[in-house]
């Protein structure tokens, strides 16, 4: 079975690497196609309440076998249940669905500026763990201006920032605003959408030269880099490939090919300083 490495958090604390997404992934498909990421060797799940399949996550977890503590398991706060005491019971709803007393990582899952929230929700995640809700804390989808707001004013520092990040949408300046701070990085659309990515001829030529698969380059870049990386896919066959990924390794020279790749205008998803959903 592959061993996936864990990345420590500033907390104490540490993450697998490399984790099992379940964005777009419907409830019951998500109780068997977590339950397949499980055995084949995933021991971090990452979902969120708006996903609407942390039930599926649950009934997975329990199904699988593996002892609790040997998962982890990630959540995130919806837009609606910004606030102090809307966040807090927000959460005790997800721990209802998924069937456990706490999880491992607790994020909010987008700012969301314009409706101005953001600051009572993160002092929420921090009583949560206080209380032992939770295990770690951190943020998704932050701008720079509001990651930085939330550390000034309570002195906390989320463990890791989610964001979109591929080699088409690099994230540089970001990322050096969190390595100051200590937190790490997590990609999500981590091989991009529709395709291009992977038939990048870059990618295809390393993923040549190595005898690999053009998705399992891209996911290597992100290890290589020291991003936690979470890959989706419903299909039984790149489940497990994916997580063949933290075999390969890439040398400086391929690294800095796929670094070149980066674009001004690579974002594919919404900007998070400008979010109305």
């Amino acid at each position: 079975m592959t061993t996936v490495p864990q990345t420590p958090f500033h907390d104490g604390r540490s993450i697998p690497q490399l984790g099992y997404g379940v964005w777009q992934v419907e409830d019951e498909v998500a109780a068997d196609v977590v339950e397949q990421a499980i055995r084949a060797g995933y021991r971090h799940i990452d979902t969120a309440a708006i996903y609407g399949n942390e039930k599926g996550v649950g009934r997975a977890v329990a199904a699988s076998g593996v002892p609790r503590e040997e998962l982890f398991i990630t959540t995130k706060v919806w837009n609606s249940d910004h606030g102090y005491e809307e966040a807090l019971a927000a959460l005790d709803t997800s721990l209802a669905k998924l069937g456990t007393d706490y999880v491992d990582l607790w994020l909010i899952h987008w700012a969301k500026p314009t409706q101005g929230r953001y600051l009572e929700t993160w002092k929420a995640l921090i009583e949560a763990q206080r209380r032992g809700r939770v295990r770690s804390i951190g943020v998704s989808n932050f701008p720079a201006e509001q990651l930085e707001e939330i550390i000034e004013a309570t002195g906390v520092v989320p463990v890791i920032h989610q964001v979109e990040t591929h080699p088409y949408f690099q994230q540089r300046a970001l990322r050096e605003l969190e390595q100051r701070h200590g937190i790490l990085h997590e990609s999500w659309s981590p091989l991009g959408q529709g395709g291009e990515l992977l038939a990048d001829p870059v990618i295809t030529r390393i993923a040549e030269a190595k005898g690999t698969t053009p998705a399992q380059v891209v996911l290597a870049w992100h290890l290589a880099h020291g991003f936690v990386v979470i890959p989706k896919s419903v299909t039984p066959e790149r489940i497990v490939s994916n997580l063949e990924a933290v075999g390969l390794v890439l040398s400086d020279e391929e690294v800095a090919r796929i670094d070149a790749l980066d674009r001004e205008d690579g974002r594919i998803g919404p900007d998070p300083a400008h979010i109305e959903f």
